[in-house]
């Protein structure tokens, strides 16, 4: 297998509608993520090594050699959720070191959200609302940008200025009036009371672009005949993305066993999704074990794990 130390990996996630990037960034190098519709969502972000062939060139054997090096990083997630683009560099970008002596990088999985648009004719009302995640404000206008909408039962001459702009529009609806940031569902009305009026004579209506912003995915691993915990936080509860009790890459749980139980790295339990589900979905916490007793066995002889990444979703 050829050694890499950039590469971009693009899956479906299971059970998902939403395309996740992977992007992995050498340590010291300067990580890009991009959107060329929507914003960006960080699902996780995690610094270490858990791959010989990842960012090994050049790199001498006892720095690669550690294969069980993570520690997830959030300031990836604080830096570039809801923008288009984001470059950081990692150089220095964490204090912490998780595996001393070992050369590191950066895996991280994003998603691309979609905007939502509300346009609220003047004296009116709109709800914002988000079925799942929270409500991230994209732009916002108090203004006309063309002669048709909210326009019925208006002179021409008040609906013929297109180039009317609100300076100040974004602020009251994210974070000052309405306070929609970061709630599921906000009511926002249009008026010059709240937003600057800089075209009089012009009829002019609220525009505004909106993101739903999902609860990070979380992921679990549970090694064979092991039992874990899966739990949300108050107020919300679990969802289940994707899960697969079987083995997929020969590293995972892998401690003290010997090479012929996991040379198989493409075993699947093809009822891992409905039984996890079945056991955790619209919970706040739930217990699962990982056994042939509970999953069947994909795969004989091999020693194997359970793999689950999942949501809190608010209630």
């Amino acid at each position: 297998m050829l050694s890499l130390n950039v590469t971009l990996l693009t899956f479906l996630l299971l059970n998902s509608r939403l395309l996740i990037s992977a992007v992995i960034t050498c340590d010291g190098d300067v990580q890009h993520l991009r959107c060329d519709t929507g914003v960006i969502s960080v699902q996780s972000a995690y610094f270490g090594h858990t791959s010989r062939n990842i960012c090994s060139v050049g790199q001498n054997t006892n720095e690669t050699s550690n294969m069980t090096c993570t520690m997830s990083v959030s300031i990836i997630t604080k830096r570039c959720n809801g923008l288009r683009e984001c470059e950081i560099n990692t150089q220095g970008l964490t204090e912490k070191d998780p595996c001393i002596e070992t050369y590191k990088y950066y895996t991280t999985n994003y998603i691309c959200i979609p905007a939502k648009k509300s346009v609220t004719c003047p004296g009116g009302y709109s709800y914002l609302n988000c079925e799942y995640g929270r409500i991230q404000i994209n732009t916002a206008n108090y203004g006309r940008t063309d002669k048709i909408t909210c326009s019925e039962g208006h002179p021409l001459n008040q609906t013929q200025n297109t180039n009317s702009y609100s300076p100040n529009a974004l602020y009251p609806v994210a974070k000052r009036w309405f306070r929609c940031n970061g709630q599921r569902s906000c009511e926002v009305f249009s008026t010059h009371t709240v937003f600057t009026d800089l075209c009089f004579g012009t009829y002019k209506y609220l525009t505004v672009s909106y993101f739903c912003l999902p609860s990070p995915i979380r992921s679990v691993v549970i090694c064979e005949h092991q039992e874990n915990i899966l739990g949300c936080e108050e107020g919300t509860r679990i969802h289940i993305d994707s899960a697969n009790y079987g083995r997929t890459d020969s590293s995972t749980c892998s401690a003290g066993r010997p090479a012929t139980q996991l040379v198989k790295t493409d075993c699947y339990a093809g009822n891992s999704l409905a039984i996890v589900a079945k056991e955790c979905e619209d919970k706040d916490s739930c217990s699962i074990r990982a056994s042939n007793d509970v999953f069947l066995d994909p795969c004989y002889g091999t020693f194997k794990y359970l793999y689950i990444t999942y949501s809190c979703a608010a209630v």
